[in-house]
């Protein structure tokens, strides 16, 4: 006797899903100063990651974008020690180096002023969660999975926006295997040999695995374009070009204030929706089959929505209350409960997806097939 019993199976969610969620949080971040809630938003993105990452070694290029946080802090905040200001409370009075007079306006060194350092960490902390975001996704997405999701008439730049955003997971891969390849072999203990018989195979290896990668997508015939008729290239690209126009005409109208409202917001979906047609009318002319398509499922949608919803929050409460989202360097900053429910949605991916999948095991279910146990 068997009975079907369905339980939350591992998978693998789909690549633009986390894409989504982190531009959300990453847009989230760029609105702010609020050095709580970025940190607050840096922690959210690192317990998800934890919680969602899966074991295959692309997944562990997180450290390098946190270092990458970490270094861009610390110039920022180098950069207003060497370029300082003079008001405010001095905490070091260095020496200021003289400088001609052709550079008038620029200082080097001098008093060390309490609000040019916390400018200069608030500045820093805003772009190392955007960069920690970043960081998030791409330990997240399977790279070769969001490359196959891509739309057929955008596979050129698909093909290299992959490329150009899976550059620190083919690194933490490339590391990890020549790590384990001089260990092995033992060598020279000296820090500097070390490092050149180090940095030449990763590179080297990190360059073969990206001709192998070319090499294999031009075998199957990727992006390889069908047939198609002058008309049919010409509504395209006639689509294509109403979609431009209108896409700027309604950021411009979006953005001036004096301009007729008809053009705003109007014109902003009707160039959105050319946009749809001519890329569907595009896609036609590429040829090219798909294994096992990525579908789009609760939990997908449930995660672009924590993303949409921390750069919501974070929004209307810059137009609400400017002093929380940007608290200046005079007064200790304050989290408001709009700024706390966008740090909290932003970390709920960690508990409202699936696990992923165990590269290592030999049988997995399906995501979409009850599992039966045996009585």
């Amino acid at each position: 006797m068997t009975s079907s019993v369905p339980r939350r199976l591992p998978r693998d969610l789909h690549p633009a899903a986390w894409w989504g969620w982190a531009l959300g949080l990453a847009a989230a971040a760029s609105l702010t100063t609020n050095p709580l809630v970025l940190a607050g938003l840096g922690v959210a993105a690192w317990v998800v990651v934890v919680s969602r990452r899966s074991a295959r070694a692309w997944a562990g290029s997180f450290r390098l974008y946190a270092g990458l946080a970490l270094m861009i802090v610390v110039v920022r905040v180098a950069f207003r020690v060497v370029f300082g200001v003079d008001t405010g409370h001095v905490l070091l009075d260095l020496p200021e180096i003289p400088l001609p007079d052709w550079v008038a306006g620029i200082r080097l060194l001098g008093p060390l002023t309490l609000e040019s350092l916390l400018a200069g960490l608030y500045d820093g902390m805003r772009l190392g969660t955007i960069v920690l975001c970043v960081g998030a996704a791409n330990s997240l997405a399977n790279p070769k999975r969001l490359l196959a999701a891509m739309p057929a008439a955008l596979y050129e730049v698909g093909t290299a926006l992959v490329v150009s955003v899976t550059i620190f997971p083919q690194l933490a891969d490339s590391v990890r295997r020549v790590r384990a390849a001089q260990a092995l072999r033992g060598g020279p203990a000296g820090r500097v040999a070390r490092t050149r018989r180090f940095l030449v195979p990763v590179l080297e290896d990190a360059l073969e695995r990206s001709l192998a990668l070319a090499a294999g997508m031009d075998t199957r015939g990727y992006g390889r374009s069908g047939e198609a008729g002058r008309g049919e290239r010409a509504r395209s690209a006639a689509l294509l070009l109403g979609a431009l126009v209108g896409l700027g005409v309604g950021s411009y109208a979006v953005l001036d204030t004096t301009a007729p409202r008809v053009l705003a917001g109007p014109m902003l979906v009707l160039g959105a929706v050319l946009a749809v047609a001519g890329l569907r009318a595009a896609g036609r002319r590429v040829s090219r089959s798909r294994y096992r398509p990525e579908r789009w499922r609760a939990a997908e949608t449930a995660t672009v929505a924590c993303g949409v919803a921390t750069a919501a929050f974070v929004w209307g409460t810059a137009r609400a209350d400017l002093v929380a989202v940007h608290p200046g360097v005079q007064a200790w900053p304050t989290v408001t409960l709009p700024l706390l429910l966008a740090v909290v949605v932003a970390a709920f991916p960690a508990w409202v997806t699936p696990p992923p999948v165990d590269p290592w095991q030999a049988d997995v279910a399906r995501a979409d097939v009850p599992l039966e146990v045996a009585a």
